[in-house]
């Protein structure tokens, strides 16, 4: 009797697995064939369920139509006209024709040069012989091209330079406000405590205690001599400033409060966060006026302008919301963005606004939130951003990398590191929180140093000693 050959329990298993794959694994990938009769089924059932109600009206058309002997809509051939209104209604417009051969036979008028070309429909055959061999009319189809849109020079912006370092806070600073007569700003930090800082000196003029976590939002109010806070307490407070004590709470929210926004014309004050609704307040009552749920993660960041869209908002789901005030209802979603949105900011003067998301920078105009084009280049979890009325646009990131561009054209001109207060980490450069002054000429930074930062415009800089370096075949819009 033979031995029989002992093979090792490694090859053993290996052979089986090959005798497997070999069985069954071989026509793995390939998609089954395509049935003819069932193929038909699927459409014919798709086509009952879908347009049942107007299925026979369709048939009734078509029969007519060849009753009629009339052409039907696809045997119209199609040709290049200047777009204007005379070649619709009289055919007498500037009409390229074109033989079976694709060159051009001949043209019935000039044709219009410039970037706007329109496709019609037109019966190409006439009594020259504009027919093929084969007795049909030609509908060769040559597009004349649009020239490419041209990217506009972006305006010379002076460099920005840090001018004052302001450190007080014992902890992360988290949110800046700006009071609208410009003389002092109000900073909230990771210490609870709200300080209210001279804008001229950069002294510390005032110290607000009461929260008992993180302020994350502070606004000042235009109207009223009133500060508002909210913080990851879950509270909202009304601060009267002529006493410096809190004369309102609003409370509703389920969880840390993270943005605040008050509207510019009515007195109501929209808020924000990990909950993810945002809420309207009235400010006298503290009535919870609306609850906008929608959003499925943290809504970081909220804004409020007077005109339609009144509310935006911007959360971690990576969606930005326009709302309808008086309904508070979402009117529109803008899905485009990848990742998390963590900041919105208005144009103070442009009927625009932008959102920053790690994977760009994106904008939008009102009041539909159409599309306007992506601002690439800044890598980093965008935190914040600032716009002024000379069309800079600041973009502040978790690793404390600063970004400013032309609002305009999306140019990068500036870029550099937030510098760390002497004595801390190079890991605690992170930008929190920025906005231009009333002026737009002084920039306030919230840095994760504990520091207040003050920049402002260079103003020994020109166009020769800092160009433009606007390189437009090297900037590609992506449409999406």
């Amino acid at each position: 009797m033979e031995d029989v050959q002992k093979h090792s329990v490694h090859t053993l298993i290996f052979r089986s697995l090959k005798r497997t794959h070999d069985l069954f694994v071989s026509n793995q990938g390939n998609l089954p064939e395509i049935d003819d009769s069932l193929e038909k089924l699927r459409r014919s059932i798709k086509a009952k369920d879908s347009y049942g109600l107007v299925l026979d009206r369709a048939v009734k058309i078509g029969e007519a139509r060849k009753a009629s002997g009339a052409q039907t809509p696809g045997d119209t051939s199609l040709a290049i006209t200047d777009g204007s209104a005379a070649d619709s209604g009289s055919g007498a417009g500037s009409l390229v024709k074109y033989n079976a051969g694709g060159r051009p036979a001949e043209k019935t008028a000039p044709l219009v040069t410039g970037t706007h070309t329109s496709l019609v429909r037109a019966s190409l055959a006439n009594s020259n012989g504009d027919k093929s061999a084969n007795g049909t009319t030609a509908s060769n189809l040559q597009l004349i091209p649009k020239k490419a849109p041209s990217i506009p020079k972006p305006k010379w912006h002076a460099p920005w330079k840090l001018s004052r370092v302001i450190s007080g806070h014992l902890g992360w600073v988290r949110c800046i406000a700006v009071e609208p007569g410009n003389e002092w700003f109000a900073t909230g930090a990771g210490d609870r405590v709200i300080k209210i800082w001279d804008l001229a000196s950069g002294k510390l003029k005032l110290s607000l205690t009461g929260h008992v976590s993180t302020v994350r939002g502070v606004a000042v109010s235009s109207k009223h001599p009133y500060l508002f806070s909210c913080g990851e307490d879950r509270q909202v407070k009304c601060w009267d400033l002529e006493y410096n004590k809190v004369i309102r709470h609003y409370h509703g929210h389920l969880s840390a409060v993270y943005s605040l926004a008050l509207h510019p014309t009515i007195d109501v004050l929209a808020t924000s966060g990990r909950d993810s609704t945002a809420r309207i307040w009235d400010m006298r009552t503290k009535a919870n006026v609306h609850t906008l749920t929608g959003h499925t993660n943290t809504v970081a960041s909220v804004v409020a302008q007077a005109t339609n869209p009144q509310i935006i908002t911007g959360s971690h789901d990576s969606t930005v919301r326009l709302w309808d005030l008086a309904a508070g209802k979402s009117v529109c979603t803008l899905t485009n963005h990848k990742k998390s949105v963590r900041s919105i900011v208005l144009h103070p003067s442009l009927y625009m606004f932008a959102s920053a998301s790690p994977d760009n920078i994106k904008q939008w105009r009102c009041p539909e939130g159409n599309f306007v084009q992506n601002i690439s280049g800044h890598t980093a979890i965008v935190n914040c951003m600032a716009a002024n009325n000379d069309g800079v646009l600041v973009s502040g990131g978790d690793n404390g990398t600063m970004f400013f561009w032309d609002w305009r054209t999306g140019y990068n001109f500036q870029r550099f590191q937030a510098p760390v207060q002497p004595g801390s980490m190079d890991s605690e450069a992170g930008i929190f929180a920025m906005c231009f002054d009333q002026s737009g000429t002084r920039l306030i930074t919230a840095e994760a140093d504990k520091t207040i930062k003050v920049y402002k415009e260079d103003d020994e800089a020109s166009e020769e000693s800092h160009p433009v370096n606007w390189r437009p075949e090297l900037l590609k819009r992506r449409k999406f």
